[in-house]
């Protein structure tokens, strides 16, 4: 194993402060458009699918890193919050397919349009602390 370096150190240490100050805001603006951090993570999982199928229960698992039967739990949550339809789908009727509904995509837009403007401010921290990780 090779020896690392103090700026290698530095680097990595400068990255993650900013992917925590991003995640911190993430939270905060979550929370203040009256969601839990995990449920716009999921909104955000489920606006962005890209398939040949919907998205479903097993799809928010994969993309949030979270057992099936927590995805199903969470889902079950945002349902009843108005936040997604789940029905069954018309191939699989045990695969579960999830909507959001007009409230969700309300609040993703926001939310959304505010993330990419504090992406915007943070970038050139973020590509600094990478450039210096590969120099």
């Amino acid at each position: 194993m090779r020896e690392l370096s103090s700026e290698e150190y530095a680097a990595l240490a400068a990255f993650r402060y900013q992917l925590r100050r991003f995640l911190a805001f993430s939270e905060a603006a979550a929370g203040k458009a009256g969601l839990p951090p995990q449920q716009h993570q999921a909104l955000l999982a489920l606006a962005g699918h890209v398939g040949p199928e919907p998205p479903s229960v097993g799809t928010l698992a994969a993309q949030l890193l979270i057992a099936a039967h927590t995805a199903a739990e969470l889902a079950s949550r945002m349902v009843e919050a108005d936040l997604l339809i789940k029905t069954a789908s018309a191939q699989d009727r045990r695969r579960m397919t999830l909507v959001l509904t007009p409230k969700a995509e309300s609040v993703l837009r926001r939310l959304t349009v505010a993330h990419l403007e504090e992406l915007r401010v943070l970038e050139p921290a973020l590509v600094l602390a990478l450039g210096q990780l590969n120099p």
